[in-house]
């Protein structure tokens, strides 16, 4: 007995080694800038509405764009929500993707999970990232939790699950419940585990608790290098670990700009304000239209019209603090409101735009002055009701951006000798020496200039 003694001490010590041992802290520390993930600093976004963006409305016949996309300079793949839609109080035949029956399953639609995988791994393959859309503020109206956790949604006054606002097809979530929470995160680790994405944009963002969002982005940033954009504009929001917000007030003053209800020199009050609103790292993403915006209020073709569009797009893409957004078929353009709820694909035929926006996402990816972090200074380039102009710099590298943002051919004059010297025309690709002699910018022109 006294032999079996010390065998039997020592299979127990370990034995309890083993069940006590603490799980290992990630030893995988990527590189950040200001707390964000490195790639997205000088990266880029482009939404993907699937359903629409071929006749077929499937993951495979997306993949088929892959290649044009890459060469374009296309950097970050947003997927619209790719999760099944509830089938009761559906909107239209197909219903809104934002009506979501299952947060763990892929819309058939579109596919099958494989299918999804094989797409997130072609656009890996290619040196992109992808970022899927995430709804935790509603549910679809038959979704499996409305019967198995019935205290995991908002009652109405009949004790009813709550309509999210005015959304006839979903019922409102209670994320103050604490299962609910880890539910809801334990989904979201789902699709970095099982699809290795690399981010999720969080629809309705701004109503969901601070609570959840301290809860759920640590846990997917160990997971992952994961980016984090939330639709909202709200403090909260930055201060709770999201990478980047909506610019809601730089847009709605863009609009009033183009409409030439407000003079140009109305961005100043936007910065001013945003330097104020958020943290001093907080990224906005900068667009002229998205999903929401060209279903329902006309962008970009009728909020930035015909030539209207592209000075503001540069502005978008080369703003302070920014990463932009570009919408499908914005490079075509496709010049209507696409449908929401029903079948209305795309068509990319002529690519009209797809040089601008190569040469802007190109210019952005070579150079560091249009890194998020990168320093910005207004320049005095003209009348200030209609020129805008600014530097943006980081290390020895610097551009010059001068936009006409009115209807008025404008005279530029640049007098700041620090910024007459050879530079590299970005839109003509020529060499050139500023110099303080006048130049005429024509309506909506604009200028870009490599230092």
């Amino acid at each position: 007995m006294k032999k079996l003694l010390l065998p039997l001490f020592a299979i127990a010590l370990i034995l309890t080694f083993i069940c006590c041992k603490k799980e290992p802290l990630a030893t995988n520390n990527p590189p950040q800038i200001d707390g964000h993930p490195v790639w997205i600093m000088q990266g880029n976004i482009y939404e993907v509405n699937v359903r629409q963006y071929t006749p077929e409305g499937t993951f495979a016949a997306f993949e088929k764009h892959l290649d044009r996309l890459k060469a374009m300079g296309v950097q970050t793949i947003w997927f619209m929500p790719i999760n099944p839609i509830s089938k009761v109080d559906r909107k239209g035949s197909l219903g809104s993707y934002y009506a979501v029956s299952d947060f763990t399953a892929v819309n058939p639609e579109f596919g099958t999970m494989a299918d999804f995988k094989r797409t997130v791994q072609s656009i890996h393959d290619r040196g992109m990232k992808v970022i899927i859309d995430w709804v935790p503020n509603h549910t679809g109206a038959d979704h499996r939790w409305l019967k198995q956790h019935p205290d995991f949604y908002v009652k109405d006054s009949t004790g009813k699950p709550a309509v999210a606002f005015d959304w006839a097809d979903v019922r409102q979530l209670n994320l103050k419940n604490p299962v609910l929470q880890d539910s809801m995160v334990a989904a979201m680790k789902y699709w970095v585990t099982n699809a290795d994405i690399d981010g999720f944009r969080c629809d309705v963002a701004w109503n969901v608790p601070a609570d959840f969002w301290q809860k759920s982005i640590p846990q997917l940033k160990k997971m992952k290098d994961v980016f984090m954009l939330a639709e909202g504009d709200s403090t909260y929001l930055a201060k709770s670990g999201f990478d980047a917000v909506y610019p809601w007030h730089m847009f709605k003053m863009m609009e009033k700009i183009a409409k030439g209800q407000r003079p140009a020199f109305g961005l100043d009050s936007i910065n001013t304000e945003n330097e104020t609103r958020y943290p001093k790292n907080t990224i906005q993403m900068y667009f002229t239209s998205n999903h929401d915006e060209n279903s329902w209020n006309h962008a970009d073709y009728g909020t930035f019209p015909n030539e209207v569009h592209a000075p503001f797009a540069v502005f978008t893409q080369t703003m302070k603090n920014s990463v932009p957004l570009i919408y499908s078929g914005q490079e075509e353009p496709v010049l209507r409101a696409i449908k929401f709820f029903d079948k209305d694909p795309m068509t990319f035929k002529k690519l009209e735009r797809q040089q601008f926006y190569t040469t802007l996402l190109h210019l952005r990816k070579r150079n560091s002055a249009l890194s998020a972090d990168a320093t910005f200074a207004k320049v005095n380039a003209g009348d200030p009701k209609a020129i805008y102009a600014y530097t943006r710099q980081k290390g020895n590298q610097k551009i010059l951006v001068v936009l006409n943002l009115s209807g008025q051919e404008q005279t530029i004059i640049i007098t700041d000798k620090s910024l007459l010297k050879k530079v590299h025309n970005v839109f003509k690709n020529t060499t050139q020496i500023l110099t303080a002699q006048p130049q005429n910018l024509k309506p909506w022109g604009y200028e870009v200039y490599e230092y």
